[in-house]
Parts: structure tokens; C-alpha cells; sequence
């Protein structure tokens, strides 16, 4: 495909509708896109490319960027080609950030002054400092603002005799002469979008946009039109045809397919029959003597190609004028399979093989596993290629059922390859264990086109979205899906509040038995072997501190322990309100008293995690309850900095509670080494606390494994917010709210009920949510968050409480009129937030309620921790004779109902007794 001009287009004034008439949509018709980017548009280039990778071919200009991490982003975003100054080359071929034909996707960009001097000296100096760093690879140059022809006639000249570099020019005088000739001689000129139109009639003054293609193209036909050949959007030719001049002007202007007949002259395609052609591209070949023209078919003769075709009512149409697909017969191949499945899925009757393929997902899966595993199986050519049609054949059911487009899966391939960044590709446990590979660790390996680099699975937070990420962003901005309910149906609904997947069950717990059952068996030098390896802190000796904890420990500024004190104080008073006043008496029946007493639990371990963030909060939150229960024996778990020592504000948090230790580890290991203690470290009765999936599945296989004897608070999972937000309510406050709750970690995740808002409200909301994330630290785990957070709209506070309460959510913010009427409302939830001056931040740090709380939809089943966490209720009966007389009746009745004699003779024997005492 030849290059022959770049449409500059300007990032912070991207318009719907230009004054020249040249908008976003007719640029997209010539295909290639040059932006410049700078440090502060860094975003707004990846934005730019993640939203029209499919629409142009886009050429960053990348020389203002001091970050060469910027640049590489920017290549996996799928931006074709980088320009770069020469400093920037030399530091990207020397750190290898780049290498073999990666390479060939820069350009090196030179200002005018390289135009001095003599041109045959210049235009030789620039290919040799090029080829001191890439020898082997072409890469192009860019002349900046060239206002003397003479180098670039040079190059010219070069370039028919020896293999001289692409040349990307700007000018310094924008005339229409100037780009013509750029064009003409095989440079690639790049012309601002200001400069062109498609209306040449209506702006004169300006560069009609066919001639870039008509300038650069040949015809040696005596008639002088360019053979054209006519394709779909995935490649797939429909026919040959001719075009002129006319006819390219034609079809930019009107966006439609247009051609030259030899014989009547210019053809609309479709203006007699309604068959019409919408225009995607027009692009040159390689010898820039034929064309190539992109259209999406509407009208008869053909299956619905487009998803969005299909549900909007359109047509789409067969090229040929036999109405066949395509000139040479119909569509073939993975093309053919699409139309007849799509067909399938509208026409199978009910009940049938494939109307079940369609609406039964398990059945689906099954075949897909099925076909997977045989095609595994396969040796021969001829059943590898059989058991891959099938295993295709049902991998595309799944995608027409839900609305995946061969466009789709093309458009997700055409990102990968554009990537320039590998990751290792190891197989996930539970598909390595079955056909004994051994390649999965704790550790993963990320390369750089071969340049390795160590990435640990760090058993903390989750880890941010990489820069080049699409997450979080809708239309430019960081912004939540938003659905309206009444126009939406319950299971689209019910969809959008799933919480974002964690890795499987099967795959966690293959990574973290090993780990208890070496912390068991290990001991202390376990637990410091995984510290060593997760948190890097290869100077400790010991897995724990002991109390006293030292006074260097915890230095702190004087205004952080106060917040703490004032944070213990609070927590402390309401927990110690939760302690019952005496123990409950009732007397069931004459005779028979039954009571009930609580107890502190005597050893608790408390896990407070590290990673992303320090949370003092936490070891508040299971500290102080735990002191103001009576418990004996208070252990602490939370990782270590990779110096080996311990948050001082932690450390001043156990002090003030009274903990017996520190355990120096995090993760599955921290909850084994509590659950079964070690040379050094308690064993405790009950492990509490948040953690990630890791934590998760290792309090999970403790407290299932009867030798260990402890038991966990509560499942627990990311952290999650929902906010009920009426017209009263503040847009910031809501804003803030919500993303008080997205910074937690990639898989946290926010949803806000709006509760009879307009447009203009809820855009409020919208574009507060946008400035504040932008302004956050961390702002890469707030976007991967919110690419699976959600916006419902309902009409009433009814609505809004009957889908609060399906979801259960672990915080619930009410910020809404009367906001305290409405907790009576309110079934299930962690904890709720009441009216516009209660954010969930005070619930975290020093109201005094605790923030240890039910995720996941947990709250249905589970509270969150309080002060009976801590505690075990024992109960007692105490019966006289006449009450066991009373009461004896029916329990030897059930007891020979179970016929469990030993039971029944318990009481007969005492009945026997007391009739003997008579006598």
C-alpha cells in the first residue's frame, strides 16, 4: 500500500463538523492521520487511537515526548508508525525497546536546517546516521518545514537508483502547488485538515482532498482511468471497476461508492436499484497504479454483515449485478459461516440442536470443550483441519449469540499485532496440570520484545491498568456505562452488576495449598522464605516482633497520632456499646431456665494488608474490637517493606490495642502461619481481616481443615460502594464518593442509582467523576475500576432500594431527600452512609463503625465486624425436678422417635430416681 500524504489532524479540536466541510468522517475516506503529540496530550493520543483504530491509520509525531515508555504506549495502542528525534532513536535501539522489524515503525524526524549545505552531501549524511543505529531495517525521515526543493529533489533522484528511506515532509509554505509536488515526486506530504475540503466548489481557496490520490497515481490505460478494486471492510473483493477523477471527487464528497462506467460515464453504485456502497477508504497499491476502494454493502442479496446493521432494520446488499455477494459468487469460508449462523440463530425453530446452541450457554460450552480437547487430540493434517472447523464452527456460535462480529474478533487481532510489548505466555494451572506442564509459579516474566523483565504475582492490591489500557474510558472520558431501566431489560440489567471476575477458584488454590503446606511443615523459615520472595525484605531473620514494641518503631508526626487516637477513641466507644449488659435468662417452662453468656474468643489474628496502599485504618478497625472483647492473645499479620520493617503507624496501632506480635508476612502464608503458629509465631483461634484472593483462599482452606482449629470472620472480596444520588444531591459529593471506593484497586468496583435525574444532572455527575479521576494519584486503578463500575437510572427511591438490596453492596450511600426515612428500606448491606455530610471515608478511618465488611453480595448472609466477631456465646440450662418432670415427656419421645436409647434413658433413670426418693 503506497504512502502518499498524511492528514494532520489536531487532538484538542477534533470536530464533528469542520468550517472547511473536511470533518472527522470525510478524513477517514483517505485512511491516514498524522497527530502530534506532547507530554500533555499524551492521554488524548491514546484515547484518540483506542476510539478510531478501526477509522484511520494514525502516525504519531512523537518528538516532544521526554519519556520513551510514552512512545512504546503509543505503539501498543496501535498507532502504524512513530515519529522520533534522533536522540530518541539512538536511546530506543540502544535499550532495546524496540528491535528487528518493530523497528521499521519509526520515523526520524530532522528540522529544516538539515536542507543546508550541499544536497547530495545532506541527503547522504542523514541515510548514514540512520544506518549507524538500524542497518537492517527500514525505517523512514522526516524533513521538518521544508522551504528549499533541493535536498528533497536529491533524495528524489536517490531513491530511483538505491534503496533511499521513505520521506515525510511538512511545508514551510502551504500552497497547493507545494503539496501537489511533494505528492508527485514520491514524497509523503503532511497537510493539515484545515488545508483540505471535499467541496472544492464551496472553498476554492482550499486543496480538493482527490487530488492527494489522483496526483499520486498513474494510469497507463489510453483512457487514463485507474483500475479500481472494490472491497468489504475485511479485504474480501467484491468486483473490479473503474474510477476517473470525477468519480474519486464524487465519492468523497458524497461518501458513497462512485465509479467511472467505459461506458455510460459515471456510476452511483446504487442510485437506481437502492443497492448503494457506503465509502470506508480509498487507498493506493503498492505501485500506486491501481486503487483500492473500502465500502460496507446495503441492500439486497446478501446476509446481514454488520451487527448493527442487522438491528437497526438495514439491508445489505450483493455487489454483483446477478445479486451474488460478490462478482465472483458468494461469500466463502469464515465470511459464509457468519451470514449462515447469524441466519441460523433467527430461523432454527425452538426446541432444536441449534436454536439450544444458541440459548443454552452450557450446552455451548460443552461442544466448545469438546472440540477444543479433540482438536488437541488431532495428529493428522486432515483431522486437525476437520477438528478445527468445528472447534471455529462453535466458537463463532458463541460470538453471533452474543453479538460478536467477525469485525470484532479482526479488530482485537489487528491490536494484538500491533503491539510491541510481549508477555509470557505460560498456561493457567489448571490446563498445565493436565497435560503435566510445569511452568506455572508465583512469578510471571514480561518481556519487551525480548528484553525481560521480572514481574512478581504480589500477593497485596491489585495492580493498576497499564497507560495503554482502554479501561475506564467511554467516549474520550473516564465515565461509567450507564443504563436506563425502564427502557432496559433485567437481564442486561442483571448483567451490568455482576462483579468484575476474579481469577478461577481452581487456579488460586493450586498456587496457595502449596504455600500452607509448606508454611506448616517449614515453620518460621518458610514464612521468611516467602517474605523474602513476595515483599523483596531479604535482610529479616525473624518472621515477627514481639511486645514491647521499640519506641523507633512508631515515630509518627504529631498530627497522625492524633487522627489515630481520635479514630481508637471513637471505635472504641461504639464497640464498647455492643457489649451486652448481663447475660440472658429465660425460663422456658416451670422449671427450666436456659441462659446464654458470651466470652472473648482467647487468640485472634488480624490481617491487615499491605501493597498499594498503608492501612492503619484496618488494624483499627480488628484491633480495638478485639481489645475491647477481652481477648487474650491479639496477633497481627500485614507485609513488610522490602526494608523489612513494619508502617509505624501500624506498628503504634498494635501497641495501643495490646497486641502480643507482628507477623512479618502477607498473603496465604501470614493466614498459615496464624492458623497453625510456628517456632516463633502464635497460633490463634480465629484469623479476621480483608485481603486479596489469595488471603481469601487461604482463610478459606484453613478454616475447612479440622486439625488447624480456626475459624474465619467472613468470605471476602474487592471493595465496592453504591450510591443512591436524588436530584438534591451535590455532584461532587457524589463524584467523590464513588471514587473514594474505586481507588481501592482494578477489581473494586462503584455503581450509582440515579434517582430521577435529567440528562444535564447526570452529565453533572459525569463530568465531575472525569475531572476529579484525572486529578487523583491514582488515577490507572481508578480507570480499572470503572471499566466494570455502572450507572442505573431509575424513576423512584423504591426502584432504587429493590435494586440496592439485590445487589447487597458493602457500603451504601444515601444521598437523597428525607435520606433518613429511608433506611427502614434498606435489607441488606454492609454498612449505609446516611445523607449528603456522611461520605463512606469517615465509616473508614474515625466515626467509629467498623469498615471490616461483607463484599460480593455477601451482605445478604454475613454482618460485618463487630463486636460479637470477637466473641462466643455459650449457653446453659439449668432444670429442677419439676421441670425436668415437665419437660421429660417430650424428650423421650423424640429420643425414641430417633431411636437413640442412651438419650432416653437419661431422663428415665432421674424419673426412676425421684419415684424411688417417694417411696
Amino acid at each position: 500500500m503506497a504512502e502518499r500524504f498524511l492528514v494532520s489532524v489536531d487532538l484538542k479540536n477534533l470536530q464533528a463538523s469542520a468550517d472547511n466541510g473536511f470533518d472527522l468522517k470525510s478524513i477517514s475516506y483517505l485512511n491516514r492521520v498524522h497527530v502530534t503529540v506532547t507530554p500533555e496530550t499524551h492521554q488524548d493520543a491514546s484515547s484518540f487511537l483506542r476510539k478510531y483504530f478501526d477509522h484511520f491509520v494514525t502516525y504519531c509525531d512523537c518528538t516532544a515526548l521526554e519519556k520513551l515508555d510514552d512512545i512504546v504506549s503509543l505503539l501498543n495502542c496501535g498507532t502504524i508508525k512513530v515519529f522520533v528525534a534522533y536522540w530518541q532513536l539512538k536511546a530506543i535501539v540502544e535499550g532495546r525497546l524496540l528491535i528487528g522489524q518493530d523497528l521499521s515503525r519509526l520515523i526520524v524526524s530532522f528540522d529544516h536546517s538539515v536542507c543546508e549545505g550541499d544536497p547530495e552531501a545532506r541527503a547522504k549524511n542523514i541515510l548514514s546516521r540512520v544506518k549507524d543505529f538500524v542497518p537492517d531495517t527500514p525505517i523512514g525521515i522526516q524533513v521538518h518545514e521544508v522551504h528549499d526543493w533541493k535536498l528533497l529533489d536529491t533524495m528524489h533522484q536517490m531513491s530511483k537508483t538505491e534503496d533511499y528511506p521513505s520521506r515525510y515532509v511538512t511545508l514551510a509554505y502551504n500552497t497547493r502547488d507545494h503539496y501537489v509536488k511533494a505528492v508527485k515526486d514520491g514524497h509523503v506530504a503532511i497537510i493539515p485538515a484545515s488545508e483540505l475540503t471535499t467541496d472544492p466548489k464551496k472553498y476554492p481557496h482550499l486543496l480538493p482532498a482527490h487530488l492527494l490520490i489522483t496526483t499520486g497515481i498513474q494510469s497507463d490505460r489510453p483512457d487514463g482511468l485507474f483500475p479500481t478494486v472494490v472491497t468489504d471492510e475485511h479485504g474480501i473483493c467484491l468486483g473490479l471497476v473503474y474510477s476517473s477523477e470525477k468519480s474519486i471527487e464524487t465519492a468523497l464528497h458524497s461518501g458513497c461508492g462512485v465509479y467511472q462506467s467505459r461506458r455510460h460515464g459515471l456510476w452511483i453504485k446504487g442510485q437506481e436499484s437502492g443497492n448503494t456502497q457506503e465509502l470506508v477508504s480509498i487507498t493506493l497499491d503498492c505501485d500506486a497504479d491501481s486503487l483500492q476502494f473500502i465500502v460496507r454493502q446495503r441492500g439486497e442479496g446478501n446476509y446481514v454483515w454488520l451487527p448493527y446493521a442487522f438491528f437497526c432494520g438495514l439491508q445489505v446488499l450483493g455487489f454483483c449485478h446477478l445479486k451474488t455477494s460478490t462478482c465472483f459468487g458468494p461469500y466463502s469460508g469464515v465470511s459464509r459461516l457468519e451470514r449462515t449462523l447469524q441466519d441460523r440463530k433467527e430461523s432454527a425453530p425452538a426446541g432444536s440442536y441449534t436454536a439450544r446452541l444458541f440459548n443454552e450457554p452450557k450446552l455451548l460450552e460443552a461442544k466448545i470443550m469438546e472440540e477444543a480437547s479433540e482438536l488437541c487430540e488431532a495428529t493428522s493434517k486432515k483431522d486437525i483441519a476437520a477438528e478445527a472447523g468445528d472447534l471455529l464452527y462453535f466458537a463463532l456460535t458463541k460470538c453471533v449469540a452474543a453479538g460478536v462480529s467477525i469485525e470484532d474478533i479482526e479488530h482485537n487481532l489487528d491490536l494484538k499485532s500491533a503491539k510491541v510489548t510481549r508477555r509470557k505466555g505460560d498456561a493457567k494451572p489448571q490446563w498445565a496440570d493436565k497435560v503435566g506442564l510445569q511452568n506455572i509459579t508465583n512469578e510471571s516474566t514480561a518481556t519487551t520484545n525480548g528484553a525481560p523483565k521480572e514481574e512478581t504475582v504480589k500477593e497485596a492490591a491489585s495492580m493498576p491498568k497499564e497507560k495503554e489500557d482502554p479501561a475506564g474510558f467511554l467516549d474520550g472520558r473516564i465515565q461509567m456505562r450507564s443504563y436506563n431501566t425502564t427502557k432496559t431489560d433485567d437481564k442486561t440489567i442483571q448483567d451490568a452488576l455482576q462483579r468484575p471476575s476474579q481469577r478461577s477458584t481452581d487456579q488460586i488454590m493450586g498456587i496457595v495449598h502449596p504455600i500452607i503446606k509448606e508454611i506448616r511443615e517449614g515453620g518460621d523459615a518458610a514464612v521468611l522464605k516467602y517474605t523474602h520472595k513476595f515483599e523483596k525484605a531479604t535482610s529479616l531473620k525473624s518472621p515477627v516482633i514481639h511486645a514491647p514494641f521499640p519506641k523507633n518503631l512508631m515515630q509518627l508526626p504529631k498530627e497522625t497520632i492524633e487522627a489515630i487516637d481520635i479514630s481508637y477513641e471513637n471505635i472504641r466507644r461504639f464497640h464498647a456499646a455492643q457489649r451486652e449488659e448481663k447475660p440472658l435468662q429465660v425460663e422456658t417452662m416451670p422449671g427450666v431456665v436456659c441462659s446464654r453468656f458470651s466470652r472473648p474468643i482467647e487468640r485472634v489474628g488480624l490481617y491487615v494488608p499491605g501493597g498499594t496502599a498503608v492501612l492503619p485504618s484496618t488494624a483499627l478497625m480488628l484491633g480495638v474490637p478485639a481489645m475491647v472483647a477481652g481477648c487474650k492473645k491479639i496477633v497481627i499479620a500485614t507485609p513488610p517493606r522490602s526494608d523489612g520493617t513494619i508502617t509505624p503507624e501500624i506498628v503504634y496501632v498494635a501497641h495501643k490495642v495490646g497486641a502480643e506480635s507482628i507477623v512479618l508476612a502477607g498473603g496465604a502464608q501470614a493466614v498459615a502461619a496464624m492458623a497453625y503458629g510456628t517456632e516463633s509465631i502464635s497460633k490463634v483461634d480465629k484469623i479476621l481481616g480483608p485481603g486479596n484472593q489469595f488471603v481469601t483462599a487461604g482463610k478459606m482452606i484453613v478454616s475447612n481443615d479440622t486439625t488447624a482449629g480456626v475459624s474465619i470472620d467472613m468470605p471476602a472480596g474487592p471493595s465496592e460502594v453504591l450510591v443512591i444520588a436524588d436530584k438534591t444531591a451535590n455532584p461532587a459529593f457524589v463524584a467523590s464518593d464513588l471514587l473514594s471506593q474505586a481507588e481501592h484497586g482494578t477489581d473494586s468496583q462503584v455503581v450509582l442509582i440515579a434517582v430521577d435525574l435529567t440528562e444535564e444532572q447526570l452529565r453533572a455527575v459525569e463530568d465531575e467523576l472525569h475531572a476529579q479521576a484525572n486529578a487523583l494519584p491514582r488515577k490507572d486503578i481508578v480507570r480499572g475500576a470503572i471499566e466494570h463500575s455502572v450507572t442505573l437510572m431509575v424513576k423512584d427511591v423504591e426502584e432504587a432500594m429493590v435494586y440496592s438490596n439485590a445487589y447487597a453492596p458493602e457500603h451504601l450511600i444515601l444521598q437523597i431527600e428525607n435520606a433518613a426515612s429511608v433506611v427502614s428500606l434498606v435489607q441488606n448491606a454492609g454498612s449505609v452512609f446516611v445523607g449528603p455530610w456522611t461520605p463512606e471515608s469517615v465509616g473508614d478511618y474515625s466515626a467509629g463503625v467498623n469498615h471490616s465488611l461483607p463484599t460480593y453480595g455477601y451482605a445478604k448472609q454475613y454482618s460485618g465486624v463487630n463486636l460479637s466477631s470477637f466473641t462466643k456465646h455459650i449457653t446453659s440450662s439449668n432444670l429442677t425436678k419439676e421441670g425436668l418432670k415437665n419437660v421429660s415427656g417430650a424428650v423421650m419421645q423424640l429420643a425414641k422417635v430417633e431411636e437413640l436409647e442412651a438419650h432416653r434413658r437419661a431422663v428415665s433413670i432421674r424419673l426412676e430416681y425421684m419415684d424411688g426418693e417417694k417411696k
